[in-house]
């Protein structure tokens, strides 16, 4: 797993909701609270699409608190 740049990652916000990402390098995803979406990061960089993002579990959001 290859992580973004770190001057990157503090550029991005959800394209749902403008909220701020959370890194989460174990799984290689961008997780954002507010719209409950997954962003994969591949090859260090993210894939900032809606379509491409997947939904958090409840188990998951708490991670986030």
């Amino acid at each position: 797993m290859t992580a973004p740049d770190p001057r990157i990652l503090a550029l991005l916000v959800c394209p749902v909701t403008k909220a701020p990402l959370v890194w989460k390098p174990d799984v290689s995803e961008l997780w954002c609270r507010a719209s409950r979406l997954a962003y994969p990061v591949r090859d260090g960089v993210p894939m900032m699409l809606e379509e491409a993002a997947r939904p958090l579990s409840d188990a998951e959001l708490e991670q986030l608190r």
